[in-house]
């Protein structure tokens, strides 16, 4: 390849990973096309109702700060500095997630697309072709066809190497699938999701603790809510599909009511539109997409939720796509005249970590619905904390490896594994000494 920098890129997919791509190739001299089926939010606007808040955290911020956004993007968001409990009844409870003035993000994800779009359309040598829908991928000849998707025509072939950035439904990663040795599975939790709404007070005000995400742990079901930069804030129902305690149920209007007054007390009177969201808002499934290879021959490779899609419960999933493009770019500028080692370098780095962070996701959710709120829990994070303050460097929460640092998921999913195996060890041991010396007390009292 006489001029790496001459190669063309099709990136299918404008959403937050396929943006930011997009924008650091066009920024590195590659030629870039962009196709993506929505409109364009930056004349159409960003659709909304079925949109977890975002919690970005140091990895996503590391890769918005490469491309100089970290200042503009983190005004749009609100800090969150550890979780607010709210049980059925008695008073909050609050963790705080780190040490210091660490905190995760709360973005509307709308608005991160939104900012990740004009940084990519303002980025040099991108091409950004919106309403257009992937109609077929063919790998070997390097096209991707796509029409218009609002009339089905004006037929149209873009040539490149193609990057699937086109989510946990990918239209690329369909292509691969379709040859051989292609590994994959999707595994969806028995849990759906629907978007709420709590407004800001009528003075403007925060009808919630502004810095914290909010979560009504219920055992087999949960409620989060995440603050918006209005001081509204995106409210999210987790509940199982069928069954009892889940959205299968709640048909009408006084089903919804009920289940509320039950089970949310305190939420109630701050959501005014809770019926009328409720019905007009779809439940979302989610989903563990698993695959893999990633790339093929150099002609294409997948990226983001295409590549592993997670369920949301570690606020990783933008994060994790966000490093990917970080990796794919090191790996392209460390091989520019190969691009099959550089795709097969990218997926041996970033594999690994997309298990970890999905296995550590499923963990995470059973923890919140199930466990934040009981007295073991709390115990075991003020131990973990007291470690964590007496030996910084020695015992790093989990949750601090994965959201306060880049240390790879894989390597902080190991390390957690060792620190817990330690403490269980030190717990043991001064548990036998506290019984040994108990022991000791009551016989030389009998004597």
């Amino acid at each position: 390849m006489a001029n790496p920098k001459q190669t063309r890129f099709v990136v299918v997919g404008a959403g937050l990973v396929g943006s930011m791509v997009a924008a650091f190739l066009g920024r590195h001299g590659y030629q870039v096309i962009v196709v993506e089926r929505r409109a364009d939010p930056r004349t159409a606007g960003m659709a909304g109702g079925r949109s977890i808040n975002l919690a970005i955290s140091a990895r996503g911020l590391n890769a918005l700060a490469k491309l100089k956004l970290d200042d503009d993007i983190l005004a749009l968001g609100v800090p969150l500095y550890g979780r607010m409990i709210h049980n059925v009844t008695g008073p909050l409870g609050y963790q705080r997630y780190g040490v210091g003035s660490q905190a995760i993000n709360s973005f509307s994800r709308g608005e991160l697309n939104l900012g990740l779009i004009r940084a990519a359309g303002d980025a040099p040598n991108v091409t950004m072709l919106f309403g257009r829908r992937c109609l077929e991928v063919d790998i070997d000849a390097g096209t991707v066809t796509h029409l218009d998707h609002a009339t089905g025509g004006d037929r149209q072939v873009s040539t490149g190497i193609i990057i699937g950035a086109d989510g946990a439904y990918s239209a690329v990663r369909a292509a691969f699938q379709r040859r051989e040795h292609q590994d994959y599975s999707q595994t969806f939790l028995e849990h759906g999701y629907k978007e709420l709404h709590i407004p800001a007070r009528p003075d403007g005000s925060s009808a919630l603790e502004r810095n914290a995400m909010h979560i009504w742990p219920r055992g087999r079901f949960m409620m989060m809510a995440m603050a918006n930069l209005d001081n509204s804030f995106t409210v999210t129902l987790y509940l199982a599909m069928r069954g009892a305690n889940s959205f299968e149920p709640l048909t009408t209007p006084a089903a919804v009511g009920t289940f509320f007054e039950q089970q949310f007390p305190d939420a109630v009177p701050l959501m005014p539109t809770l019926l009328d969201d409720f019905f007009a808002n779809p439940t979302g499934s989610m989903v563990t997409v698993r695959t893999f290879p990633w790339q093929i021959g150099g002609k294409a490779v997948l990226i983001g939720d295409a590549s592993h899609a997670i369920v949301p419960f570690y606020g990783q999933g933008a994060n994790a796509g966000f490093e990917d493009c970080l990796e794919l770019l090191a790996q392209l500028q460390a091989s520019p005249d190969d691009l099959n080692l550089a795709f097969e370098r990218y997926q041996a780095i970033r594999k690994p970590n997309a298990e970890a962070i999905a296995d550590l996701a499923i963990a995470n959710f059973h923890e919140m619905k199930d466990h934040v709120a009981s007295r073991s829990f709390l115990i075991k994070k003020k131990f973990e904390n007291l470690l964590h303050r007496l030996f910084p460097r020695a015992f790093i929460p989990l949750y601090s490896m994965i959201s306060f640092s880049l240390l790879p998921y894989a390597e902080a999913r190991d390390k957690a594994v060792r620190q817990n195996r330690a403490v269980r060890l030190v717990l043991g041991v001064a548990l036998g000494v506290a019984v040994v010396a108990v022991a000791g007390l009551t016989l030389s009292r009998k004597a």
